[in-house]
């Protein structure tokens, strides 16, 4: 299966935002991609624990952000998963919720992020549970012969999340992320492949670059990580750009024949 992962620079223009997410998406699939995936909050990147911004971002799914994506799934009978987007919440929280749209036009899952975001960045502090909710549920869903397990970007650093994902025998793992220039450089690429090799599956990351409105960089290097812990294509740290790349269920059954005692192994 041929997948996409689009590298997006996000503003506070949601409208602007979803005008260049369809155009790459519209591009991706006419050049014969079947799952296409965008980065974490693709349609709003807003100033850091400004709860009233959030909020006023968040909707329902389906709504505003989702719904034109879906005649484009239906149309090109291929899986777009929108990495994730503000959902409306409480009151006074929101989600950060990645969003599986199939190739029928169906929203055929919903993840809400667990783990949220708590980091000091030089003098910039960033603490996503002032504005989200924490999600409480892992979400696998098929995408054509492939089972997947979705996660969000600062999940990444769990693999207890991978490991449940591991014994219900996926066979790809999202990550689209809006992962940080500085954690980026050091922990990325490692993240990635470990999470790849330690589940014997896919891993697809997109993720976001540029500065955002707080003043924080993303990494850009999207990648497509074979089960091997290969990577397969990456992302460049500054474009936005497709980065596509070439899947088989073949790939992971290879991997899980050489370590057979690996997946839904009980960890000690």
């Amino acid at each position: 299966m041929k997948v996409a992962l689009l590298q997006l620079c996000a503003s506070t223009d949601i409208s602007a935002n979803i005008k260049q997410a369809l155009q790459m998406a519209e591009e991706a699939l006419a050049q014969k991609a079947k799952f296409v995936l965008l980065p974490e909050v693709f349609n709003f990147r807003g100033k850091a624990n400004h709860k009233e911004v959030f909020l006023k971002a968040a909707e329902k799914i389906p709504g505003p952000s989702s719904q034109p994506f879906i005649p484009l799934a239906q149309k090109h009978k291929a899986h777009i998963l929108l990495g994730s987007l503000i959902e409306k919440g409480t009151a006074t929280h929101a989600y950060n919720t990645s969003v599986l749209i199939d190739a029928d036009g169906k929203i055929a899952a919903k993840y809400r992020k667990i783990h949220l975001f708590d980091a000091r960045i030089g003098d910039k502090i960033v603490r996503e549970r002032d504005c989200f909710l924490e999600g409480k549920k892992p979400a696998t869903v098929k995408v054509d012969e492939f089972r997947m397990g979705l996660s969000i970007c600062y999940d990444l650093r769990f693999p207890d999340l991978y490991q449940r994902y591991s014994k219900k025998g996926v066979d790809i793992l999202t990550v689209p992320s809006c992962f940080t220039r500085k954690t980026g450089e050091a922990h990325w690429e490692a993240l990635l492949r470990a999470r790849a090799i330690e589940n014997l599956s896919y891993v697809l990351a997109p993720n976001q670059i540029g500065i955002d409105a707080r003043g924080m960089q993303a990494h850009g290097h999207s990648m497509i990580i074979s089960p091997w812990g290969e990577i397969i294509a990456r992302g460049s740290e500054g474009v936005e750009e497709i980065v596509f790349g070439d899947i088989s269920l073949d790939e992971v059954k290879k991997a899980r024949r050489i370590l057979p005692g690996i997946i839904g192994r009980s960890s000690y």
